[in-house]
């Protein structure tokens, strides 16, 4: 790959510089492709115009070992005389999000490309990176994930001078796995707001994912200066202090006369700007917000009676979007925005229902087969640009749950097969690692396990983040749960796995054994949900209990919330798990609509009833983990299920409650779309299914097998 180019640098530390090469043509073209990658982010230019869509390309993948190469169609590009201009920012790579990696981040910025031309007479022409290449300074002088970027247009950035050529290699390149980062949307301002403190603020009224385009008339030198917030504070002033230490600011030194700026090299979460620098009066119709995130495909739609519920579900599909920029971060505008494995292990069966997530969730599994340890365990984030050697059950797990998810949504093979001695591996990391035997206890043989237990939960001890259910309890449970995925796996796959079935068995058996006399919600939950108890009536009924004594109020955090609803609905209590999804008062979903959330909060209470907030050390109000609520209403209320994987075959089973008067939910499976709606009658429900295959249609316990085709049922 790129086998005749070489990797080219600056010879000095330049912020983002900028390649050329001039292109000479001798016929007429056929066609033309342009190859590259770099150490950064990109963005090509042929004759001034853009070379493809890919926003931040090369993308976001473990460095050392996976450098994705993109190849562009450039035919209709080329002239007789061509001048090939290509810039290169910090990107992950060389941002302050990745200096606990030295081995990564200490490289020097650097290009490799390849321009391929074919005449009609059949002869080419190759371009590669070589010493013939020149390079300079660029406009853009400041550019950091999270601390935004500086644009100077009246700077001159000299004459172009020689290359120097780096010695990068070429065996970590890979051909583009993943979906492209684009400018998937834009949105308009809402409002231009002074502060109490006399601030200008512009409300976009939706907290999203990219950054501020503008245009301005200005005099050469000045300024327009932006930073980003997600809420006001609760006098109305702008708040950006969950921001922690990321800057996050767009700066433009305006040229003479007319200009459009928007940043190049960076993104940002946020709802709210502050206009800390503009030329001349503010403008509303000179801003426009541009949304980014990988370009995945929507293929889920849920409509109910209940404007609250739809807003929630609104919410979900705004931080999938912001949170999936080509890996699925946890948030998009602190100095975080890491791949944490616990978040998208509790969200994968939303997020495959919201979008088509194939390819981003393979690249991504690819990315943390290649961070994987030695000893099976897996790190907290993917990449793992933190450097952290901690292991974390729920967390890690993330290497068995994603893959059985994505087999059973989309049916392919290839992914179980690509993934198979991954998850072995980690099973294996957890049986070596245990204090005592099928079980996984204490403080870890390897001495690097440190659990987050069920983060976030609201019996957590005041003033910590931790919650009250014991570690072992969640680290066997998941143990359990993770080998019985692995057992999966190893049967689609045709493989002998009689050893883990009999591993399987005997942590179960010891499960049930050890853990007794529950006192925590998630407690309950996990052992319904995974299955860990000889008497699921009597937990369920305990369960039901505890939530309604609490005011049919949720206690779960991070680890427990995904499963609530289930473990209730599974066990005769559909109603209840009604009552906490369509719950107002704190702590609940809803109570963040209520409070004019747009996207789904990283706290129950990030802002309080009194508009205080949690705190500033960890509060994001775009974190999607608790979306994951919505897999739930896909799969129980609306009840579209696959029977077999990749919904060869489906089970639609929707469950009614009088407490909505109708819900429509649709997914577009790869094999056609899927409708499961009920309402209210008189008397009872009337339900319209339609399949594109084979279904176990269950209306009121009754099961209709149908073919392809639309069904109307009714039931009291």
């Amino acid at each position: 790959m790129l086998d005749s180019a070489l990797w080219i640098g600056t010879g000095q530390n330049v912020t983002c510089p900028e390649f050329q090469k001039t292109v000479k043509l001798e016929g007429k073209v056929k066609s033309a492709a342009l190859s590259l990658t770099c150490v950064g982010v990109y963005e090509a230019r042929i004759n001034g115009r853009r070379v493809g869509d890919f926003i931040l390309a090369p993308g976001c993948t473990v460095y050392d070992k996976r450098l994705q190469v993109q190849t562009y169609d450039v035919t209709d590009m080329l002239s007789a005389e061509n001048t090939l201009t290509i810039t290169v920012g910090s990107g992950w790579h060389k941002s302050r999000l990745s200096e606990k990696r030295p081995e990564i981040n200490a490289r020097p910025r650097a290009l490799i490309a390849e321009l391929s031309v074919t005449y009609e007479d059949g002869k080419t022409l190759t371009v590669p990176t070589d010493g013939s290449w020149s390079v300079r300074p660029s406009h853009v002088t400041f550019n950091d994930i999270y601390d935004g970027e500086t644009y100077d247009a009246t700077l001159d950035p000299g004459p172009f001078r020689p290359v120097e050529l780096m010695d990068f290699g070429r065996d970590f390149l890979i051909p583009q796995e993943g979906e492209e980062i684009r400018e998937c949307g834009t949105v308009l301002p809402r409002a231009l707001i002074t502060t109490p403190r006399g601030e200008h603020v512009i409300d976009f009224g939706q907290n999203l994912t990219g950054y501020v385009a503008v245009t301005v008339t200005a005099h050469a030198g000045d300024a327009v200066e932006l930073s980003c917030a997600e809420v006001l504070d609760k006098d109305g002033n702008f708040y950006n202090g969950n921001y922690r230490t990321a800057k996050s600011k767009m700066t433009f030194i305006c040229r003479e006369g007319h200009a459009e700026y928007k940043p190049r090299f960076t993104f940002y979460g946020f709802r709210y700007i502050r206009v800390d620098k503009f030329p001349g009066k503010i403008d509303l119709d000179a801003f426009r917000a541009v949304v980014l995130h990988s370009d995945i495909k929507r293929t889920g739609y849920i409509r109910s009676s209940s404007p609250k519920l739809n807003r929630l579900f609104e919410n979900t599909l705004w931080s999938q979007r912001g949170n999936f920029v080509d890996i699925p971060t946890d948030c998009p505008q602190r100095d975080e925005r890491m791949g944490w494995t616990g978040d998208a292990q509790v969200f994968t069966k939303t997020a495959c229902y919201n979008y088509d997530v194939k390819k981003f969730f393979e690249k991504w599994l690819a990315d943390l087969r290649a961070d994987q340890r030695p000893d099976g365990s897996v790190p907290d984030t993917i990449p793992n640009f933190w450097n952290s050697d901690r292991v974390s059950t729920a967390w890690a797990d993330v290497a068995a749950v994603i893959p059985w998810c994505l087999y059973e949504m989309y049916g392919d093979r290839h992914i179980l097969e690509d993934s198979f001695d991954s998850m072995r591996r980690w099973v294996d990391f957890m049986t070596g690692d245990t204090s005592d035997k099928y079980l996984w206890t204490g403080p870890g043989l390897s001495g690097r396990t440190k659990h987050y237990g069920d983060w976030l939960a609201m019996d957590a001890p005041e003033g910590d983040r931790k919650g009250a259910t014991p570690d072992d309890f969640i680290a066997s449970a998941f143990y359990a749960y993770s080998t019985s995925l692995l057992v999966k796996a190893g049967h689609a796959l045709g493989r002998d796995v009689s050893e883990y079935e009999k591993l399987y068995r005997n942590i179960v058996s010891k499960f049930k054994e050890t853990f007794t006399g529950f006192t925590t919600h998630t407690q309950y939950v996990l052992a319904l949900y995974f299955g860990l108890t000889d008497d699921k009536n009597a937990l369920a009924a305990t369960l039901d209990r505890l939530i309604h004594d609490n005011g049919d109020r949720l206690m779960t955090g991070f680890v427990g919330t995904p499963y609530l609803l289930y473990a209730l609905s599974d066990n005769g209590y559909v109603e209840t798990a009604y009552d906490l999804l369509l719950q107002e008062a704190y702590p609940s979903w809803l109570y963040e609509v209520d409070h004019g959330a747009t996207t789904i909060w990283e706290h129950w209470d990030g802002i309080r009833e009194d508009g205080t907030f949690w705190s500033d050390r960890m509060n994001s109000y775009n974190h999607y983990a608790y979306g994951s609520v919505m897999d739930w209403v896909y799969s129980v209320a609306g009840g579209i299920r696959p029977a077999l994987p990749g919904f060869e075959r489906a089970t639609v089973a929707p469950t009614p409650s009088r407490k909505l008067d109708s819900l429509e939910v649709e997914y577009l499976s790869i094999r056609g779309p899927i409708i499961s709606r009920w309402e209210r009658t008189g008397t009872g429900f009337r339900y319209e299914i339609s399949t594109p295959v084979p279904a176990d249609v269950i209306i009121s316990g009754v099961k209709h097998d149908v073919q392809p085709g639309k069904y109307v049922f009714f039931s009291d």
